[in-house]
């Protein structure tokens, strides 16, 4: 005979049971964080007490930073970056397109292209441009523009040329991994159904691409922000040149270089938050919650201490 023995039962009969005793958690303590935390800090501090005890003018870049030249740099800043960037796309498109045609004459010249832009410096083609009218002393098209290569290869087109032509090459192999990333199955299906190759990339093969080409595009295109600080040697008078020239008309150049690194770490900073909600508007079907915006984060925050406060005075 078996007899089952309830072992959370009390005493006589008609008395609770007796509660099981909590378990008491001790956390884990993480030294190596709070040391890691007070070195980083520590290095801060030594960083800042150098940076303030240093010959540099600090209060010169509130005054210059708000100047009608740095705004106007500024401006042909985001231009240039505007411009080259759409000449990047376009031309990244259509490279990759070609690389992936079954036409060997297409595919190889994408493939040249793409391998001596990215294997040579920005800053070189940037040079060899401004100075092919060492090569090209005319530009002649005929009935319709002829002129001195000099005057025709301004520092702006000089700028947009090389940045934007060497863009191509990058956004080109972007285009393309993403472009394999969607199953060969959806074209299949489209060509299946009657669809042009034109209009399955269109309609089919580009939409769902697009997940895998916007969060490295909008890498390219923060990093082509700050790239344009280098067709300062073309003459063209953008941010960084503009910086430079206040610095040495006004006897404070490594302030003006500080007041440079301010407006791209501004620039970035916006260009980033947009970059953000387009990653998020792409990613919509890929998870099954989308992560929360920065204004939702502070609203739920908000929403739990005010939840907080009001239970704490009901409770009072």
């Amino acid at each position: 005979m078996t007899v089952d023995i309830d072992k959370t039962a009390g005493g006589p009969a008609g008395t609770p049971p007796t509660p099981p005793e909590a378990i008491k958690a001790i956390p884990v303590r993480h030294y190596g964080r709070y040391v890691s935390a007070v070195v980083a800090i520590a290095l801060l501090a030594a960083v800042v007490y150098a940076f303030s005890q240093g010959k540099i003018n600090w209060g010169a870049i509130p005054d210059y930073f708000f100047d009608d030249r740095v705004l106007t740099g500024m401006g042909k800043t985001l231009l240039i970056t505007v411009l080259a960037m759409l000449i990047g796309i376009v031309g990244g498109i259509l490279l990759a397109v070609m690389r992936l045609s079954k036409n060997p004459v297409t595919s190889s010249i994408a493939w040249f292209y793409i391998w001596f832009f990215r294997g040579t410096p920005v800053l070189v083609q940037l040079v060899v441009w401004f100075n092919l009218g060492l090569v090209f002393e005319y530009i002649n098209l005929g009935p319709f523009y002829r002129d001195e290569w000099s005057d025709f290869m301004t520092p702006f087109l000089t700028a947009l040329l090389g940045l934007g032509l060497n863009e191509a090459a990058y956004m080109a192999e972007i285009c393309r991994a993403g472009l394999l990333a969607v199953d060969e199955g959806q074209t299949e299906a489209a060509h299946a159904l009657g669809m042009s190759h034109a209009k399955t990339l269109r309609r089919i093969v580009v939409p769902q691409a697009m997940r895998v080409i916007v969060p490295p595009t909008g890498n390219e295109v923060i990093n082509m922000l700050k790239t344009t600080s280098l067709v300062s040697v073309v003459q063209y008078a953008e941010l960084f040149r503009v910086a430079q020239d206040i610095g040495q008309t006004s006897g404070a150049p490594a302030e003006m270089l500080f007041l440079a690194a301010a407006w791209y770490l501004l620039l970035t900073s916006v260009f980033s938050v947009g970059q953000y909600y387009l990653e998020r508007y792409y990613a919509r079907g890929s998870s099954r919650s989308l992560p929360p915006t920065p204004l939702q984060k502070i609203r739920a925050n908000l929403f739990s201490l005010s939840n907080r406060s009001s239970t704490t005075g009901g409770a009072a």
